[in-house]
């Protein structure tokens, strides 16, 4: 398995509350989400990735993403800068209750891709999505949806773009991990200090 291709397995997030039922307006949405280490704002579309687009925003509108971390920083083997990898985040208080999963959107459906900057949510199986999210640095079209690949060729649902604050991306993503921390694709990638989204609204 390739270093890229071991990025695959992202963590999805863990209890689940009320059915999704939220329907988002047409034109982009943007929110901006208050780290300790600046701001990043997303553009999301909604006209593309509907129903991912409103999951996200009923966890921003309910205020669930204030306090939850980046606490993943997934780059290849080796590297010396933060030009490649996934920066991951969500809710990882047990107290936090989450929404229940989402049917998944594939990029084939939306004709989205995982370019520089892309957000998307982490999942396990299609259709197990909740709160976890990670935001591309580079590009990582292999994890776009792919008919053609055998098993599980659905990829990830891609639904917005960093549109201001990449700088803080790479920031989060150069920190320091810890080399005995997480399972599976994620051993080693855990922030030794995960860093706190302090807020996340609509602007």
């Amino acid at each position: 398995m390739s270093s890229r291709r071991r990025f695959l397995t992202l963590a999805a997030a863990l209890a689940a509350s009320p059915a999704f039922a939220q329907t988002p307006a047409a034109g982009p949405v943007r929110v901006a989400l208050t780290t300790a280490e600046g701001v990043i704002v997303l553009e999301l579309y909604p006209d593309k990735a509907p129903i991912t687009v409103a999951n996200f925003l009923r966890y921003v509108d309910a205020k669930k993403y204030d306090g939850a971390e980046f606490y993943r920083a997934s780059r290849p083997p080796g590297a010396t800068d933060a030009d490649y990898g996934l920066l991951q985040g969500g809710i990882r208080n047990p107290e936090v209750a989450q929404f229940a999963a989402i049917a998944h959107e594939p990029t084939t459906k939306t004709g989205l891709s995982h370019t520089d900057g892309t957000i998307a949510l982490g999942r396990f199986a299609p259709g197990t999505a909740k709160s976890d999210f990670f935001i591309c640095v580079g590009d990582q079209s292999y994890l776009d949806a792919d008919p053609k690949a055998s098993g599980d060729n659905l990829g990830f649902a891609a639904f917005g773009k960093v549109v201001e604050g990449m700088d803080v991306v790479k920031k989060i993503l150069a920190m320091p991990v810890d080399p005995e921390k997480g399972t599976g694709a994620m051993k080693g990638e855990i922030l030794k200090a995960p860093v706190r989204i302090q807020t996340a609204r609509r602007v």
